[in-house]
């Protein structure tokens, strides 16, 4: 055996890196498609920057455009949700109906974690709902 284990990390080590390096780049390439705040025009630009200098093109995408990528793929979920909720029939704020509600208000009152007129409120809420 002529391959000592720090080499056997440093090939793993380096094979994750460049693994992680494509998801990166994948992970640029859909935001650029998804995003509807640009136009075709722009997104053929960064496309083909991402193409052409991979490297370069990734850093300066997530310099310029990488604090929105959070904010759109948040947006994203939440509108799944919400059409997952609404499909559903259940509680867009839980994920659960009016009884399960209650029960989880009851409970906490019962643990003293809620007032009597602090359940009141929030059971007023949940039925108006």
């Amino acid at each position: 055996m002529n391959y000592p284990l720090l080499n056997a990390f440093l090939t793993m080590m380096w094979f994750f890196l460049w693994i992680i390096w494509f998801v990166l780049l994948f992970r640029v390439i859909t935001d650029v498609f998804r995003d509807d705040s640009l136009s075709g025009w722009a997104k053929a630009g960064w496309t083909v920057f991402l193409i052409v200098l991979p490297f370069l093109g990734v850093l300066v995408y997530l310099i310029a455009r990488g604090r929105g990528m959070g904010d759109r793929e948040a947006a994203r979920m939440r509108e799944r949700e919400s059409r997952y909720y609404t499909a559903a029939g259940l509680d867009q704020a839980r994920g659960t109906g009016q009884a399960e509600e209650l029960g989880r208000l009851a409970e906490l009152r019962d643990h003293g974690d809620l007032t009597a007129e602090e359940f009141e409120r929030a059971k007023t809420r949940v039925l108006a709902a």
